[in-house]
């Protein structure tokens, strides 16, 4: 992102928000009352090096600034303390996580942020807030790094509410047995879930030490304001909590209700089994009738002139064997679900 994005203000204890077009032309302005604000959209690191002159910026905070494997910390240096915050988009069930930093020194606010995946600076439509609050933060640059803290973790509260609709959707698929459901959804969201989690977790850590008064450029004014934004912190933990809880006992729902379906499934065809061993088992003595009665000429067991009446009574006796060996079995079906209950 060009430098043409990046901008330089200069805020009177009096006075108001007054854009300034040079890096050279804000840093005369740091001795002249009030405070100066350098907000920087990815800069290159040339651009932040005259600032470890000029500002006292320790050189170990600026790499941090183009380190991405970072940890939301607050580390406190001889001119100024050094804040890392993350930021976070949802988009197509994918989240990205931004690092913002800011430090916070006696007379001088700088922040170094990034732009999304949409190519839009994380702090956009920060000037709006600052000038809303104003009043607030013409008392100095830790007044300013409370709104802009505000204004990340007001926008985290966007990227939970999607995950929450997320979460409600695929709950409501699941209990619909909805054939369509992939349950590789409720890995991304579990995924998404402990990504934010682990960014909370630290930034809570960085409120608690900021409510404990271990910065020397937070002044006891400011802290009473800071303590608002711990307070929404500890709250989107127990959101996050409550939905990785809720994401876990989705997938046990799940596969217990795959579970039910095989179960039917395999009730079905033992039913099935045991109907045909039912019909097999009953035909199979008629069979036996049958085909002794069928291979004797005219009739070897009655004789030749009552064959007639030889085939009534055959037939007869197959009837009562079949009806016989009916009850039979179900009287043996009787008896086991009597003994195994």
């Amino acid at each position: 992102m060009p430098l043409l994005q990046s901008q330089f203000y200069s805020i009177q204890r009096k006075g108001k928000l007054v854009k300034i077009a040079t890096l050279e032309e804000v840093l005369a302005e740091v001795n002249k009352g009030g405070f100066i604000w350098l907000d920087y959209v990815e800069p290159a690191k040339e651009q932040l090096s005259p600032l470890i002159d000029a500002l006292g910026l320790h050189p170990l905070a600026i790499e941090d600034c183009f380190d991405e494997d970072q940890i939301p910390k607050i580390e406190d240096y001889p001119q100024h303390t050094f804040i890392l915050f993350n930021s976070f988009s949802y988009d197509n069930q994918a989240l990205s996580t931004y690092e913002v930093d800011i430090f916070v020194g006696k007379n001088f606010l700088v922040t170094v942020s990034g732009v999304n995946d949409k190519n839009q600076p994380l702090l956009e439509g920060i000037e709006r807030f600052v000038e809303r609050g104003f009043e607030n933060v013409s008392h100095g640059p830790d007044f300013l790094a409370h709104i802009i803290l505000d204004y990340i973790v007001d926008q985290k509260f966007t990227v939970i509410e999607t995950l929450e609709e997320e979460l409600a959707n695929a709950e409501d698929a699941i209990l619909d047995e909805d054939a369509d459901f992939n349950p590789g959804e409720l890995i991304h969201l579990r995924r998404a879930l402990l990504s934010l989690r682990k960014s909370l977790f630290h930034e809570r850590e960085v409120l608690v030490k900021i409510c404990r008064k271990d910065s020397p450029y937070i002044s006891n004014k400011a802290i009473f304001y800071y303590r608002d934004i711990y307070d929404h912190l500890a709250k989107f933990f127990e959101l996050i909590e409550s939905a990785r809880d809720i994401v876990t006992s989705l997938m046990e729902m799940h596969l217990s209700i795959i579970n039910n379906r095989m179960t039917r499934a395999a009730n079905l065809t033992n039913i099935t089994v045991r109907r045909l061993t039912t019909i097999t088992t009953i035909f199979m003595p008629l069979s036996l009738i049958a085909g002794i009665g069928g291979m004797s000429e005219y009739s070897t067991m009655t004789g030749a002139y009552s064959m007639k009446d030889a085939y009534l009574w055959f037939m007869g006796a197959m009837v009562v064997i079949a009806v016989l060996n009916y009850f039979l079995l179900k009287w043996l079906e009787k008896k086991d679900r009597a003994e195994n209950s």
